[in-house]
């Protein structure tokens, strides 16, 4: 479930919290899996006694630089939590990775159904170099947007969700930014118009700020969901529009929220603000008039 603004809070979590600067002393995997492509025993080696220098995002990624020109990438992924320990902590039965810190601390990830990942590289563009541009960065302008849409014929939410055009958005910010927009998550790309566009990019960059001023989405209160570093539930959730408010009223116009399939994904909706085909709506508003 982590999206943009929830990873985000995470990588200010770890700032706080004081990880930069900390050196690496000990590496412990419980859960091989959550390795990409190196055994433990390996990622232990290549991890040790190299310092924390620089702590990031890149899309959905946490991305820790290393001393040596490493990175280390953590995809959270459904369930996947970072949070500070002391040395020698009973561990969780959901922990997978365990980090021992030179400041006497371990930094553990905790993953309930275990898609989370970790990958170690000096070669970042092999993880990133396809990501999309990012929707918060200043060179982020509607221009670039309607650049992404460029040659696609396809829906407008499966587009979003698409990391290779534009990074970091999921299912809960897709579904609130169209809502903001007053765009359908069924309407082709290549019908938006460019007012549709300016919404729409206007939409994506209110809605992931207010999502990151809110610390994240958490959705529910068992230990699958979504946590700060600190073990804080985010607050974003009290302020969702649409997002797993089906049939409750718009707040706008009050028609009842609807929930769909777009691209096998769950979909929330006002029917009435988001026409599917505005265009007619248009025409049926110009017959009334003139009847």
């Amino acid at each position: 479930m982590p999206e943009l603004p929830e990873v985000e809070t995470v990588v200010r979590g770890l700032l706080a919290a004081g990880l930069l600067a900390r050196r690496i002393m000990h590496v412990s995997v419980m859960w091989p899996r959550t390795l990409s492509g190196i055994t433990p025993q390996a990622f232990a080696i290549r991890l040790k006694n190299h310092r924390v220098e620089g702590i990031s995002r890149r899309a959905k990624y946490i991305v820790l630089s290393l001393s040596g020109g490493l990175k280390l990438f953590v995809h959270l992924r459904m369930t996947g939590n970072l949070r500070f320990e002391p040395a020698g902590a009973p561990w969780d039965k959901h922990d997978r990775v365990s980090v021992a810190l030179d400041d006497g601390r371990e930094l553990r990830f905790r993953d309930v159904r275990k898609f989370g990942r970790w990958t170690v590289t000096d070669n970042p563009n092999s993880i990133v170099g396809r990501l999309g541009p990012e929707p918060l960065a200043r060179t982020f302008t509607p221009a670039v947007l309607q650049q992404c849409f460029v040659g696609r014929a396809g829906r407008l939410k499966p587009a979003l969700l698409d990391q290779s055009l534009l990074a970091g958005i999921g299912n809960i910010y897709a579904d609130e930014a169209l809502f903001a927009a007053r765009l359908h998550p069924r309407r082709c790309v290549a019908s938006l118009t460019p007012d549709d566009i300016a919404r729409l990019h206007m939409a994506i960059r209110t809605i992931l700020r207010r999502g990151i001023s809110a610390q994240g989405t958490s959705l529910g209160g068992g230990t699958a969901n979504f946590y700060s570093v600190a073990g804080r539930r985010g607050r974003n959730q009290d302020g969702l529009q649409v997002f797993r408010r089906t049939g409750e009223p718009c707040p706008t116009c009050a028609t009842p929220i609807t929930r769909i399939l777009v691209a096998q994904r769950s979909t929330h909706i006002c029917p009435r603000c988001q026409p599917e085909h505005p265009g007619r709506r248009a025409q049926a508003a110009r017959s009334r008039n003139t009847a």
